[in-house]
């Protein structure tokens, strides 16, 4: 069976989503806070594939939620929020969202973003393309880790999925949109500017190890590359 958490304090709004993921195919799970979305999410971990969670709830916030599940599970994560602001996006991305639905939606956007989500997870994950390696370099997409030589780097999901986009694809030179489709998805609406700040944080976490195999090369004007040296 596969479920959805929907942790909102809005009832109706939470109500509404929950009847269209049941059109989905989806058996929705509901929390009203954050503490109860934490403790459905544990005693549902093994049949839920996607999570919808709202920014402002009672006890512990979306982000919070979203933090620490992050700890333990790379199920997918759509928040959602009144506020349409890039750094509302940005940190709710660092922590490890997939995507953002801003207030007020529709429901069939919604479940637009959480068919994307899910569609482009069961792309990733093909067989045969699911671990890199490269001049030391390891990434495991399945279980979003990566390691420098025997040192694994501590890294956001989307950090991981921007540098396995770019490894796995050497030869070829991205566009801040290319990445953005790609890594974000068509669907997401907030400015390029969102890859430039994690372009930055990524190479700012692996500077720390040594790897002079490879580097993330900036190609002025144009966009970004991963370069084997």
């Amino acid at each position: 069976m596969n479920k959805i958490l929907i942790a909102d304090d809005n009832g109706q709004i939470a109500q509404v989503l929950a009847k269209f993921a049941e059109k989905e195919g989806l058996t929705p799970v509901l929390a009203s806070d954050g503490e109860m979305a934490l403790k459905q999410f544990a005693a549902n971990a093994k049949e839920i594939v996607m999570v919808l969670l709202d920014v402002m709830m009672p006890k512990l916030d979306g982000f919070q939620v979203c933090k620490t599940l992050r700890k333990d599970t790379m199920v997918p994560i759509i928040m959602i929020t009144a506020r349409d602001e890039d750094c509302d996006r940005i940190m709710g991305l660092d922590m490890g969202a997939d995507d953002y639905v801003v207030k007020p939606f529709s429901p069939m956007e919604v479940m637009a973003r959480i068919r994307a989500v899910l569609r482009r997870i069961k792309t990733d994950n093909t067989p045969g393309n699911n671990i890199l390696t490269v001049n030391g370099l390891f990434i495991d997409i399945d279980k979003y880790e990566v390691r420098i030589g025997t040192d694994t780097v501590p890294l956001t999901k989307k950090e991981v999925e921007l540098l396995y986009t770019l490894a796995n694809n050497r030869i070829k030179m991205f566009t801040r949109d290319d990445l953005l489709d790609k890594v974000w998805g068509i669907d997401y609406e907030g400015t390029d500017r969102v890859v430039d700040t994690h372009i930055k944080r990524l190479r700012a976490k692996l500077e720390q190890y040594k790897h002079p195999g490879w580097e993330i090369k900036t190609v002025w004007g144009k966009g970004y590359k991963f370069e084997v040296l």
